[in-house]
């Protein structure tokens, strides 16, 4: 499947759309088909360091730890992980799932059930 990551810190142009492994949902989690998601200031600050803040001991990462894009998601629940309760597949969703770690911008993305309404 294809996503929008970045793998380095930097201006826009660090971002980059590339072919990474379809997610499978884990136990809690809903596998979504996006069929739509937003761009907004949140998204774009984490290319460039601007919500990371430098540790104590003044070393910055040289790589950010979660290299997806994409707080805001809204699609079609295509599979669920043990456990999940609130969804079934075909079931349309939509969410923020910046607090869990990002990833809208790519054709599916795993998420928390109670990420999504």
């Amino acid at each position: 499947m294809k996503a929008i990551v970045y793998t380095k810190y930097g201006s826009a142009d660090v971002v980059q759309l590339e072919e990474v492994e379809k997610p499978t949902p884990k136990e809690g989690e809903v596998l979504v088909k996006v069929l739509a998601a937003s761009a907004n200031a949140y998204d774009w600050a984490f290319p460039e360091r601007r919500y990371i803040p430098d540790p104590p001991d003044g070393r910055r990462a040289a790589q950010p730890k979660n290299t997806r894009l994409g707080a805001d998601v809204a699609g079609r629940v295509e599979a669920v992980g043990s456990n999940v309760k609130q969804f079934q597949a075909g079931d349309e969703v939509f969410g923020d799932i910046g607090a869990w770690g990002n990833g809208a911008f790519a054709e599916y993305v795993c998420v928390p059930e109670r990420r999504l309404r």
